[in-house]
């Protein structure tokens, strides 16, 4: 049986060798009759093979059967209970050895970035690239819908200390900052974007081979 790659949220990233899924409600509008038309103009053309799953609600994916689960700018995205389910979810999918690997903004590097800043917006800044602000509210069906489907607020940041206990918490060992192509799971270089890396905190761990018998 071949090995699963895993990729939730995977937005319009989704290459052939991986299970891709993501929860954008757009996946599920734009096939309504009539009503789908409308939601295919404010909402990006997701490849054919992307399918609607849900991390923290879980995904149709058997336990202990992936090689390798990525995600990328998704978990900042979750709700501090939500990330945690996520977690624990993504530990069940994978198989024993099997690697996790994600990218993430990072919350030390930001505010260093802020701290030692004396430009006179760098608090504008910092609010603007932690994604806990918004410039505007939305009050047109465009705005609203692009806010609503694009779910592009940050709900949770993280650096590596807060994030690596987390990890620990759920089970998950070999934990250690990443870095862009890194990986010896050579798939992952077909999930990877460069840009998404830049300044951002990148972690891989792994689930603990518990099938041992001692």
């Amino acid at each position: 049986m071949a090995d699963t790659y895993l990729q939730y949220g995977c937005g319009l990233c989704a290459p052939e060798g991986w299970l891709n899924f993501d929860a954008s409600p757009s996946l599920r509008l734009r096939k309504i009759p009539v009503l789908g038309r409308l939601f295919k103009r404010y909402t990006p053309p997701f490849p054919a093979n992307v399918l609607y799953g849900d991390i923290v609600r879980g995904l149709p994916v058997p336990p202990a059967s992936c090689r390798a689960v990525y995600c990328s700018h998704v978990l900042e995205h979750l709700a501090l209970e939500d990330c945690r389910t996520a977690l624990r979810n993504t530990y069940h999918y994978l198989k024993p050895t099997g690697v996790f690997r994600f990218v993430l903004p990072d919350l030390q590097v930001l505010a260093r970035q802020y701290i030692e800043s004396d430009d006179h917006d760098a608090a504008l800044k910092f609010i603007m690239y932690t994604g806990l602000g918004r410039i505007n509210r939305p009050r047109t069906l465009h705005a609203f819908l692009t806010e609503w489907l694009g779910n592009r607020r940050h709900l949770w940041l993280w650096d590596l200390k807060s994030i690596s206990h987390e990890l620990e918490e759920v089970g998950f060992t070999h934990i250690r900052p990443a870095s862009f192509g890194d990986s010896t799971e050579a798939l992952f270089e077909h999930v990877e974007d460069v840009d998404r890396w830049k300044n951002c905190l990148g972690v891989e761990c792994v689930r603990p081979d518990d099938t041992k018998s001692f």
